[in-house]
């Protein structure tokens, strides 16, 4: 099969940019809440991340990865809990797309703004029957399941993790435990998903190693054919750059209204390099993810670069409520939000060195 060349811009980042001003203006209450306001959930699915890498026949953009992190990015600033809701429902998106073709087209009946919660960890259990599976168990950190339309769970099949499946079931087959209560990302709604034992037709599930591997058998997209190594963390480590962002803005603001010191500018600038530095390491993960051949050194390198940068930006933010001073840790003011948001997006599995980051890129020069 063919790889197409990776499609033009598709407006999502201009899109986006109205995302962050309501984002905006719902920030604080949804920290307080613990849940995104209707209105920016429903701002988030009509700026079209969810259709991003949707495929075209169902009026899907198939859009770029690096288009969607600087999109996720944008929204960060002002909300890193939306930005983390808008990235997974994209990327969703992508994993559905493996599901056989009569199973997307359940999905996308109604058009390619259908938001898809996903289960990534195997969990639950699966038994095999006539045209289809049994599936029930309990999936955690389902983010995004209060707005979703579907969700995409993971169990492991008749052999353990090595035939685990993903398996789609419409939203309301599932019932929500309001399980999430994070020090950060607060709003993502990353609650728990308990299944009761649900039939899911064959059509409606795909094996998790062809999911992983990359190579697609119903899309042609470059953004379908790329191996999870190469986008995993680009899902989660968008939004913690976005917060980034958003508290460097607030401190910018906190200290033109303080009193300057040398300890202060110093720890400005210092957060302000460490920021950019993770932007470069992020937006060239995306870069390497939108080439339709990413080298095992490659997928290596963006996972290595990912976590780098998750630590970055950790260090980023620490240093810049260090440099705005006690203000900074006011819970009446953003800097103290964002603080929170990033140090818990990076404390996502998929951003940590001592999982699968270090091995991986050390095999790749000690071989």
């Amino acid at each position: 099969m063919s790889i197409a060349i990776a499609p033009p811009a598709t407006g999502l980042l201009d899109a986006a940019r109205g995302v962050a001003e309501s984002a905006a203006r719902h920030a604080a209450q949804a920290d307080r809440t613990g849940a995104l306001s209707p209105e920016v959930a429903a701002a988030v699915r009509q700026a079209g991340f969810a259709r991003h890498l949707v495929p075209a026949r169902y009026g899907g953009t198939e859009g770029t990865f690096s288009e969607l992190t600087r999109a996720v990015a944008a929204v960060g600033e002002a909300c890193a809990a939306t930005a983390w809701f808008a990235s997974l429902s994209a990327y969703s998106g992508r994993f559905a797309s493996y599901l056989p073709t009569a199973g997307q087209d359940e999905l996308w009946a109604d058009g390619p703004d259908a938001v898809i919660a996903t289960g990534l960890v195997p969990s639950g259990a699966a038994t095999q029957t006539e045209g289809g599976w049994l599936v029930s168990g309990t999936w955690r950190y389902v983010s995004g399941i209060t707005w979703s339309d579907w969700v995409l769970l993971c169990a492991p099949g008749p052999q353990g993790i090595a035939d685990a499946r993903f398996f789609a079931l419409p939203a309301s087959a599932c019932r929500v435990e309001e399980t999430w209560d994070s020090t950060g990302m607060r709003a993502t709604a990353s609650h728990s998903v308990i299944v009761p034992e649900t039939f899911v037709p064959e059509h409606r599930s795909v094996p998790r190693t062809q999911v992983l591997a990359g190579p697609n058998l119903t899309s042609d997209a470059v953004c379908h054919n790329t191996s999870f190594r190469a986008v995993g963390t680009l899902t989660f480590v968008a939004p913690a750059l976005g917060g980034a962002l958003g508290a460097l803005g607030s401190a910018v603001a906190l200290l033109k209204h303080g009193r300057r010191t040398a300890a202060g500018d110093e720890g400005l600038a210092r957060a302000a390099g460490r920021i950019d530095a993770a932007r470069l390491l992020i937006e060239r993960n995306a870069a390497t993810a939108d080439g339709a051949d990413c080298t095992p050194a490659l997928l290596a390198r963006n996972e290595r670069d990912a976590a780098l940068a998750a630590e970055l930006l950790v260090d980023a933010v620490g240093g810049l409520v260090r440099a705005a001073g006690t203000n900074g840790l006011s819970q009446a003011h953003p800097l103290e939000r964002h603080w929170r948001d990033v140090v818990a997006a990076a404390s996502h599995v998929a951003l940590r060195f001592e999982t699968a980051p270090a091995k991986n890129f050390a095999d790749t020069l000690l071989a």
